[in-house]
């Protein structure tokens, strides 16, 4: 007696799911998403003396060297109101999406074990770093609002400050878009995790951390350019939200906003075009 089989029903093992599927199966794993990233939170700093103090020293010292070698040695705050707290708001924002994609560009490398011991879709891992971020600059965004108001000129605390939540949550989401793609491309080409860390440094010029966009009004392209880079619409918007006491205009909403989410569309669907490759030996 013979029985048919339809194989058009048999599915591989491993085989990538749909994307929709895919999209699914991460909510499925929201739970373990927000524990992974909470646990990671508590033992991040557990080998440094000082913990997760550093999470706050690191962007403070940051700041006071860029501010004794931008501010004091090139005065390059000599016409920006309040240089002290523009300076605060650039080094620790822009530190948020520093350590958020170099950490999503590892994700893939540093769980080599899980991947092979486990099969779960790997964008959690991605996702779940970004999490731990965010939950890891808590404090830290709590503590620049607290050097800004107490540090001269004192700010004042107005109903603007609320924005900052949505500025944050824009960059949350424009963070997880690029750290998937990075995390692609630096589980297949180590080298990019090298080539990343320049293009950071990089970025941090072209962002107007420590000086203002108004030393290129005689550049019209290089203003334009720069004023559509995504994390220096973060930093301006913070600081008319936190320094001016200004609501950022529906321009700035708008550049961010298609920045965030056309990277987080791109970056989600080039991760998952590779997922079964990931944590295959190369």
């Amino acid at each position: 007696m013979t029985t048919s089989v339809n194989l058009r029903r048999l599915k591989r093992v491993g085989a990538r799911p749909s994307f929709l599927d895919y999209l699914v199966s991460l909510w499925d794993y929201r739970h373990f998403i927000y524990y992974d990233a909470k646990a990671r939170v508590r033992t991040g700093n557990e080998q440094d003396k000082l913990g997760s103090a550093w999470l706050i020293l690191s962007p403070l010292l940051n700041g006071l060297m860029f501010y004794f070698v931008m501010g004091i040695l090139l005065h390059s705050g000599g016409k920006i109101k309040n240089f002290v707290a523009y300076l605060i708001i650039g080094v620790f924002l822009f530190q948020f999406t520093t350590r958020s994609i170099n950490a999503s560009s590892r994700a893939i490398s540093s769980n080599r074990n899980v991947i092979h011991a486990f099969k779960f879709p790997r964008a959690t891992l991605v996702i779940a770093t970004n999490v731990r971020e965010l939950l890891s600059n808590v404090p830290v965004i709590v503590t620049m609002l607290i050097l800004i108001i107490i540090l001269p000129p004192n700010e004042q605390i107005s109903m603007r400050w609320l924005l900052l939540i949505p500025i944050i949550g824009l960059q949350l989401i424009f963070n997880l878009g690029f750290g998937l793609i990075m995390a692609r491309l630096a589980a297949r080409f180590n080298d990019a995790n090298h080539i990343l860390s320049y293009g950071m440094r990089a970025w941090m010029y072209l962002s107007c951390m420590f000086f203002s966009i108004d030393r290129f009004a005689g550049m019209p392209v290089v203003k334009s350019i720069m004023e559509h880079n995504p994390l220096y619409q973060v930093l301006f918007m913070a600081r008319e939200t936190l320094i001016y006491n200004a609501t950022p205009s529906w321009r700035s909403w708008t550049i961010l906003a298609l920045w965030a989410f056309s990277m987080l569309a791109i970056g989600a669907i080039f991760f998952w075009k590779a997922e079964e490759s990931y944590g295959r030996e190369l």
